[in-house]
């Protein structure tokens, strides 16, 4: 009868308390309600608790010092230690002095920040430690990262995208990475990860921050990354208990109710929760919900009922560790009671730490005046405060260092953070349908593609991404059925559903958009690529006629990288689905592809590369440029098969009217001799119809008795022959008057003059003819020796040409670039390409006395119509590098064999290095001593070509390193080579190969 007696009389003085509003509190529509709770919490370290494992125990002097700090508390102390307030860094003064003053006169117990910036917080955060008598708790929900609540900080994908992927390992290089910036900042707790089992599709507020709706799968990845955050250091807060999937209401607006039995609760939400205090799980968050199955009373939040933190989560489930609210100014449970009866309640249903409370003032008297009249004992609060010391000293907090703030931003946007933002999607990205094999696409030459945006956000990076393996046309219309005459003629549409990656975004179909994809998909040959959450693939009901069905999950532009990856094979599908869609696809659902050995594209980590020393790059190139070595400079390196430096630097003309850019193409001189006319020679070479002792006179009939007719195409090819370096053929070609004769040339084409090398000037047809004559009768040295010569590879047009019936450009274009996807190489490219997409090389003030842009500048080869065998060709960066790695790779680039491994052995062997010749066959190779084409630090197994304009192309085998470099250094004026004599290029390779790793 005494302790009703106290009850009744502790519940009297408490209406009365707050009637008068002696605690300040705002005004609560709702009636008193007289808690039923245990008259007196038992102390749970005397209870026998299950087999859970003890997260940690503290050395006899971290004892000492939990229990001196407590006995020097005082009453009042010991409660603020229960209250972890919400602070912002992006926020006024009065809010910081607002803070102040909790921290000085109510000596709270720690800190939740919210939105903000890294550096302003890491300043509030010295600032409040340094005010408080007891070190504060600092957290934050970084779920996805600090990202999730600071700007200038890194964000990782959503755990419904995590949930794709089957490697716990990269689940636990996130929770390391979070884990380090969350240590970095001066934080101890992440609030995270989500343990809810998101069964329900429309729940509001779970949804994509859940890992699914599996529980096994739901399990493995959160104690992954609790496993990789508790590793640093900082604890982990599994959350929302007893479990928040089951639930289309979203408990910051109002009270949602879970309708499931206990014994469901037990199976399926609990499951993790089990799982995870074995492993070690520090905290649980308890959440706002409504369960009558383990609380009778009705709509009672489950986050202040004694049956569920009690009885359930401690007595039941044996958790030891810390148990936090969720944030108790959620309407769930604010608009329940007043905030001075929430926070009393929440700590008597047996929370140890009360989040984001309104009021801490009023609640504490609150707990004054219930402790005052014995309704909680003493050991009841020891038991939470002190668990509450024992994580602080855990966390080392009693020897508190202030936050550096210099290189901060640095520290938490490090360049792992991206390389592991690849790997992750690699891993997520899901394929649901790949009909006909239409994953990968394959057989480019024989493809026409059509791009089709839906959804309201950006596509750039993926369109551009789509454009870097071929041709990929962007079509329009709101009319659907002019729309599908536009896609008439494409073999294969992509529709991209591109949705914002804000959090909570809707991304859900609208239904012009359900009926946009029914009707491309019933007309054409789809790939629908999703990049939004799996559950906006819930309205459509029938996907029998899409024929490729890609779930991206989020909008981000390494997503989009990634998913056009795999769209063309440089990635394999490796993802499953985390979640049901309908009857149509179920969890785990998920198809591999094949993957083609097609460039793809990562971070330089990923293939044992340093991005600090590359970006070196950045500033060597910016150097030529500001010194006029050249206007413009397109860099690219690839390893390993992967993309991982492209930049374009400057401008096409000194002007500065028009930037350089990675699709823009440049005259690549020289380099056409490896990228256009070697490659066909080879295959000449793999089908027997050549061999290296082949010679000149049996290759070409116009040979056979010339001084040239016993050179062999070894020699031939290894600058060894003994070939003039070249023949001024223009000569032949011009009047007295030293201008291009009307025997040879017309300003207007005509039937016999319709090879164009210039605006307004067309050389006659035949004149091909001629310089091959004047081949045949130039001079032979009888001396054995090396001398570059461009003959080489014009007798080699000459070669092909006359062998296959075909014209260079045409035999280029069937053989290689179509199928490569080199879809930005030509000769004559003002015939496929905007001319605002050429960079002139030349104002030709000698002979054709005009701009040169878009016509080649070698003037032997536009005297071939701008179709030679050493110069002619017009390409970029990303095109080049892919023919690169087809002879990297020995011949074969998607997964398609051009010639054969002993054929390229064969053409990047040095024959003659002996005699102090370091040729390949048709290749140049690395310097035999200090003078050379490369930075002297590329293997002697390396091959590539320079080129007259400022362009290089390099490979190396033994690193697996592509390096190009493309530049219109002879504008306005081919004068002296600076780009050269400054070693601009070499200089660039040079810290490429200072950059590996390993």
């Amino acid at each position: 009868m005494k302790k009703i007696s106290i009850r009744n009389s502790f519940f009297y003085v408490l209406f009365l308390f707050i009637a008068v509003g002696c605690v300040g509190t705002k005004t609560n529509k709702n009636k008193v309600i007289v808690t039923n709770i245990p008259s007196k919490i038992e102390n749970l370290d005397s209870i026998a608790l299950s087999n859970t494992p003890t997260l940690f125990e503290l050395s006899p002097q971290g004892n000492k010092w939990v229990d001196s700090v407590y006995s020097a508390m005082t009453l009042e102390e010991k409660f603020g230690q229960l209250f972890m307030v919400a602070a912002y860094s992006n926020k006024d003064s009065a809010h910081i002095k607002a803070i102040d003053t909790l921290i000085t006169d109510h000596k709270i117990g720690g800190l939740i920040f919210f939105q903000g910036g890294p550096v302003r917080q890491a300043k509030l955060t010295n600032r409040f430690q340094s005010k408080s008598k007891t070190p504060l708790f600092i957290g934050s929900d970084a779920e996805w990262g600090l990202g999730m609540r600071l700007d200038s900080t890194y964000s990782y994908p959503w755990n419904m995208t995590l949930g794709a992927i089957q490697d716990m390992k990269l689940l636990e290089k996130v929770g390391v990475q979070i884990g380090q910036q969350n240590k970095r900042l001066g934080l101890q707790f992440n609030f995270a990860p989500i343990l809810d089992i998101n069964s329900n599709p429309k729940n509001p507020i779970i949804g994509f921050r859940s890992f699914g709706e599996d529980k096994f799968k739901v399990t493995a990845h959160a104690i992954a990354l609790m496993k990789g955050v508790q590793s640093q250091g900082i604890f982990s807060t599994g959350k929302h208990f007893p479990g928040h999937g089951d639930t289309d209401t979203d408990s910051h607006k109002k009270l949602p109710t879970i309708n499931s039995s206990k014994e469901q609760l037990q199976n399926l939400a609990f499951y993790p929760y089990k799982k995870m205090f074995h492993e070690g799980l520090s905290s649980v968050m308890v959440a706002h919900l409504n369960v009558p199955s383990i609380e009778p009373r009705p709509n009672f939040p489950s986050s202040i009922s004694y049956n569920v933190v009690t009885d359930i989560l401690q007595k039941e489930l044996g958790f030891k560790g810390l148990i936090f609210t969720d944030a108790l100014n959620m309407k769930s449970v604010s608009e329940f009671k007043l905030p001075s009866e929430i926070n009393f309640e929440a700590f008597i249903a047996g929370n140890d730490v009360l989040l984001f409370p309104e009021n801490v003032p009023a609640a504490i008297e609150k707990f004054k005046f219930a402790y005052s009249i014995n309704l909680f004992t003493e050991e009841r609060l020891a038991f939470s405060v002190k668990k509450i010391l024992k994580f602080k000293y855990k966390a080392n907090l009693n020897n508190f260092k202030p936050i550096a703030t210099e290189n901060l931003y640095t520290d938490l946007n490090s360049v792992e953070n991206e390389a592991l933002h690849y790997e992750l999607y690699e891993n997520a990205i899901t394929v649901l349908k790949n009909t006909a094999a239409v994953l990968p696409i394959k057989n480019l030459d024989k493809q026409k593609i059509a791009y089709v945006k839906m959804g309201d956000d950006n596509n750039d990076v993926f369109v551009s991404t789509l454009k870097k393996y071929t041709e990929v046309t962007v079509i329009s219309d709101v009319n659907l059925d002019s729309l599908q005459v536009k896609l008439h003629p494409f073999t294969t549409v992509i529709i991209g559903y591109h949705k914002s990656d804000v959090a909570f975004s809707n991304h859900d179909l609208r239904l012009d958009e359900l009926a946009k994809i029914k009707f491309l998909a019933q007309n054409n040959t789809v790939i629908l690529d999703v990049f939004a959450k799996p559950y906006a693939l819930l309205p459509i009901i029938n996907f029998e006629d899409i024929e490729g069905l890609v779930v991206s999950y989020q909008n981000s532009a390494v997503a989009q990288v990634v998913s056009a990856e795999l769209i063309f094979g440089a990635i394999e599908a490796k993802g499953k689905l985390p979640v049901s869609i309908n009857t149509s696809f179920n969890v785990n659902d998920g198809l591999p592809t094949e993957k083609l050995n097609r460039l793809g594209f990562t971070t330089p980590e990923n293939v044992g590369m340093n991005s600090r020393i590359l970006s070196k790059i950045d500033s060597i190139a910016t150097k030529a440029i500001d010194a006029k070595m050249t206007p413009g400079i397109q860099v690219l390196v690839a390893r390993k098969g992967k993309v991982i430096y492209q930049k374009s630097f400057g401008h096409h003309t000194y002007d500065r009217t028009i930037k350089v850019q990675d699709s823009d193409i440049y005259d690549v001189a020289s380099l056409t001799k490896i990228i256009a006319t070697l490659p066909n020679v080879m295959q000449q070479y793999d089908q027997q119809k050549i061999n290296l002792e082949t010679t000149l006179g049996s290759m070409s009939p116009i040979f056979k008795d010339s001084n040239k007719a016993n050179i062999n195409f070894k020699d031939l090819l290894s600058h060894y022959a003994g070939l003039v370096a070249g023949i001024p053929f223009y000569k032949a070609t011009m009047n007295k008057s030293q201008s291009p004769s009307d025997v040879y040339f017309r300003k207007i084409a005509e039937e016999q003059f319709s090879k164009k090398l210039g605006d307004s000037l067309f050389i006659r047809n035949d004149f091909s003819d001629t310089i091959m004559k004047m081949i045949v009768e130039s001079k032979l040295s009888l001396k054995k020796e090396y001398k570059y010569s461009d003959l080489t590879f014009m007798i080699l047009k000459d070669y092909l040409e006359k062998t296959t019936g075909k014209p260079l450009d045409v035999l280029i274009q069937e053989n290689f670039y179509r199928s490569l996807g080199m879809n930005n190489s030509s000769f004559n490219p003002l015939t496929k390409f905007d001319k605002n997409r050429i960079p002139p090389t030349e104002t030709d003030t000698y002979f054709r006395r005009q701009l040169l842009q878009g016509y080649v500048n070698d003037l032997s080869a536009a005297l071939e119509g701008g179709v030679s065998g050493h110069a002619g060709v017009f390409s970029n960066a990303m095109d080049v590098a892919k023919i690169m790695e087809l002879y990297l790779q020995k011949g074969n680039y998607g997964n398609r064999q051009y010639f054969s491994e002993k054929t390229f052995d064969d053409f990047n062997t040095c024959y003659f290095c002996a005699a102090g010749n370091r040729r390949g066959v048709g290749f140049d190779k690395p310097q035999l001593g200090a003078v050379g084409p490369t930075c002297g630090c590329a293997s002697m197994t390396s091959f590539g070509h320079t080129g007259y304009t400022g362009t290089m192309a390099w490979a190396d085998p033994e690193t697996q390193i592509v390096y190009v470099f493309l530049s219109n250094r002879t504008f306005p004026i081919a004068s002296e080579n600076r780009l050269s004599k400054e070693n601009i290029r070499e200089d660039i390779q040079r810290v490429i190969y200072e950059a590996i790793i390993n």
